[in-house]
């Protein structure tokens, strides 16, 4: 044969093994159900009938017989009851592989017959939501068009049985308070569609104001809608009830809250389990704590007599961990599970190791806050967080993936925490993951992007948003990635139609994308501004040091007057009333009615960035010194106020990128709560130098280490310490092997001095330990390090080496 013609045959083969698969049209497909189809199975039919109605501006029509030749088919029901209806009409459904698991679904197409056919096979009625919740995610539902692969077919059950997310509706969260029972249905329905099986609600009493400007419902009366809600869509009901009276031992507060709690049950449709959380809020030694929870389980089974009781041991101080070990050890009928949460003294593998078998374990991680919370943003920006805050519009696909894995094999699976839902994207990926341990967190993405957005721009949203988690990587000044991330999403812009536009979810990436390259933009103005005043003042030996303030000054002055980027700023603000109107989203106090902390992030977008603050408070000061000598000295202390002189050291412990002396231990990665790393964290303090803004942190007992080479052995040295200043829990420093530098301390927010025991630095090597109090609870935080200068004294060191010394 001749060799080209070979060729030619051979990469035809391989196009069309590659060939992309026909679309399948439904845009006229009839859908087909099982007689007298009800329950959870009814519901999911009625969402898919919706939401391609919705979504493409396609109506199906829903028949009980099979339509006439020609017009698609999508056939949903229950396993068996699928099979007879293709069987009826010559078409074989192929038998499942495996043994057939609870919430599983099978998916496929015929073709070729007398109708075109889409059939959605559940295991059981909750496969049949969740089997068209697939089957919305895989179409293609474009404007007055439906499409799918013609060869499109799913066999799938999810690999970890609980996979919930905290919605409670209360004036704490940034948007939830504002929702209609219409769009608690709508959002509930979405997490469904993505592989959610249970909510969890907050009661109307808890850790929160009593009332909110923004309900359209009271909050008993809208926790009943959403119960309601849930159970037709056949999803577990969780409740997380905080026990929030002051004394459970008080025989009359036990008997109000028999009362307050059975009230809650009795009104609501559906509860499948109530978790109380021992602590964040509450605190009511465990003994108490298990002695009111026995009876509230007898209270809770009056009105809903299979729902269960779990309880969490979050913020338990030392003793009391010890105490809950002990109790439940002894496997008291009442419980059926624990929970691991926020503020627990142990990581999640450490609770499953310590707790009876019987008893399973459920993962509450916090996937709402970027800062101070469970699962930081690692190594984060102290510039995004004082602007961003602890709950700005986060998709953090990769980390979330990542936390995913950490400790899943000790649980039974989840329920997340949410204030709101500005955390969407993680609470997809959570379900998804939580479905599929494999899946590919790219395709996830995408299908998020195509369902939610639209299948035009649905990809490079997804990229959008895996490019939204980078821009969170690293220094903000050198991270060009965050002005390219902004680009992507304004050629998205430019392309987008009325039905992305009006889409809340890619409003909120939107606001993302423009608020961090506007935090940049401001950085970048407001540190060459900075920059140029402290040259300024660098050379006030030499013009004087009147002359040198007045120039700095005026730099500064200048810099605060002139917009660094007022076409970003004026476009946060339209994004942001679009997404208050779309979805309830309060960033700002003023403008949405938020609640302080809570996502108004708006609002704290032109915070100071730099030390400009403190230095003008510097230079005031040296301005009101009489004498030029002294004058001097204060200007050169504060432009060098970070140098440890010769032969020092120095570490801005809270920046990533000038902290080389601090142990980091196993970072991240393997440790995604920072349990045994330390972790940056915030002190939100404008006013003083930028560097105590931040700090490296560690939790509970966990030590934080510095380590230093180089030194002089005939040498000693002194310490100076800037401590976080947060929380009453003193701190220990010592030094090499044990020797202490200062007893437990209460963290001043000043600069302190210490001496360094000469015998540990004798070898030219320092170990500097800092070690919290022992026993706390709440969120643990206890060593709190801002800045470590190591300073060279002059003298001999007397345990130098003998053959070393002078």
């Amino acid at each position: 044969m001749n060799v080209r013609w070979s060729l030619s045959i051979c990469f035809l083969f391989v196009l069309a093994a590659h060939a992309p698969a026909a679309e399948l049209d439904l845009t006229r497909a009839v859908v087909v159900t099982p007689p007298n189809i009800s329950g959870p199975s009814a519901k999911a039919v009625q969402m898919l009938l919706e939401e391609v109605d919705t979504r493409a501006m396609v109506h199906w029509d829903r028949a009980a017989k099979w339509p006439a030749a020609g017009t698609p088919v999508v056939v949903v029901g229950q396993a068996d009851e699928v099979r007879a209806l293709l069987e009826k009409q010559g078409i074989a459904v192929p038998k499942s592989a495996t043994q057939p698991k609870p919430e599983g679904y099978q998916i496929g197409t015929a073709i070729g017959g007398a109708n075109p056919v889409v059939w959605v096979a559940g295991n059981d009625p909750r496969g049949v939501l969740f089997g068209t919740g697939r089957l919305l995610r895989e179409l293609r539902l474009g404007r007055l068009k439906v499409t799918l692969a013609d060869n499109f077919k799913a066999e799938s059950a999810p690999t970890t049985t609980l996979r919930g997310h905290q919605i409670g509706y209360r004036p704490k969260t940034n948007s939830y308070d504002g929702w209609t029972v219409a769009m608690w249905e709508q959002y509930i329905r979405d997490l469904a569609v993505f592989g959610c099986n249970a909510v969890e609600l907050i009661p109307p009493r808890s850790d929160d104001t009593p009332d909110s400007p923004l309900f359209p419902l009271p909050q008993q009366r809208m926790m009943t809608e959403v119960s309601r809600i849930a159970g037709e869509y056949g999803l577990d009901v969780w409740i997380w009830y905080p026990a929030m009276d002051r004394d459970y031992a008080d025989p009359k507060t036990v008997e109000s809250a028999l009362k307050e709690w059975a009230a809650v049950f009795q009104a609501l449709p559906r509860v499948d389990v109530v978790f109380v959380p021992g602590g964040d809020p509450g605190h009511t030694q465990p003994k108490v704590l298990f002695d009111l929870l026995e009876r509230q389980t007898a209270n809770l089974k009056k009105y809903h007599p299979k729902a269960t009781m779990w309880m969490s041991p979050q913020s338990f101080i030392g003793s009391w961990m010890d105490e809950f070990y002990e109790l439940i050890r002894r496997e008291p009928s009442w419980l059926t599970g624990v929970v691991h949460g926020p503020q627990t003294r142990v990581s999640l593998p450490k609770l499953r190791a310590a707790v009876p078998q019987k008893f399973p374990i459920r993962d509450y991680p916090d996937i709402t806050h970027s800062r101070q919370c469970q699962y930081p943003v690692p190594d984060w920006d102290v510039a995004f967080a004082l602007t961003q805050g602890r709950e700005g519009c986060n998709p953090r696909p990769v980390q979330t993936a990542r936390t995913f894995r950490y400790g899943r094999a000790s649980t039974i699976g989840f329920i997340t925490y949410s204030e709101g839902c500005h955390d969407d994207v993680n609470k997809m990926v959570w379900s998804a993951l939580g479905w599929d341990d494999k899946a590919d967190l790219t395709e996830v993405l995408r299908q998020y992007g195509r369902y939610f957005v639209s299948p035009t721009l649905g990809d490079r949203f997804a990229d959008g948003l895996l490019a939204l988690e980078k821009n969170w990587d690293g220094p903000v000044l050198s991270n060009t990635g965050i002005d390219e991330t902004l680009k992507l999403f304004q050629e998205m812009e430019r392309d987008a139609g009325p039905r992305e536009k009006l889409s809340w979810r890619y409003q909120q990436a939107l606001y993302r994308a423009y608020y961090d390259a506007y935090v940049r933009a401001r950085l970048k103005h407001e540190t060459a501004a900075l920059d140029a005043a402290v040259a300024k003042l660098r050379g006030a030996k030499t013009f004087g040091a009147v002359k040198a303030i007045a120039e700095a000054e005026a730099i500064l002055d200048r810099a605060a007057k002139e917009s660094a980027a007022p076409e970003l700023r004026w476009r946060l603000n339209e994004l942001a009333e679009a997404l208050f109107q779309s979805i309830r989203a309060q960033l700002s106090i003023l403008k949405h009615h938020g609640m302080p902390g809570r996502g108004n992030n708006l609002d704290t977008a032109d915070v100071p960035l730099t030390d400009a603050a403190w230095l003008r408070t510097e230079m005031t000061a040296a301005k009101e010194l009489k004498d030029e000598s002294a004058r001097l000295d204060r200007l050169n202390a504060a432009v060098n106020r970070t140098d440890p002189g010769p032969g020092g050291f120095y570490d801005d412990f809270g920046d990533p990128k000038r902290q080389p002396h601090l142990v980091r231990g196993p970072g991240w990665e393997k440790d995604p709560g920072f349990d045994e790393s330390p972790q940056c964290a915030f002190s939100m303090r404008i006013g003083v130098p930028r560097a105590w803004w931040h700090y490296a942190e560690t939790h509970y007992e966990t030590p934080l280490r510095a380590q230093y080479e180089g030194l002089d052995t005939f040498a000693t040295y002194r310490v100076r310490i800037v401590y976080g200043g947060q929380e009453g829990r003193k701190v220990r420093l010592t030094a090499g092997d044990g020797h202490e530098v200062h007893a437990p301390l209460a963290k001043p927010f000043e600069p302190v001095e210490f001496d360094v025991p000469a015998v540990a630095t004798a070898g030219g090597k320092l170990t500097l330990t800092w070690t919290p109090e022992r026993g706390a609870g709440g969120p643990g935080r206890g060593c709190q390090v801002c800045e470590v200068w190591i300073i060279k004294r002059p003298g001999v060191n007397p345990n130098a080496p003998r053959d070393h010394q002078r």
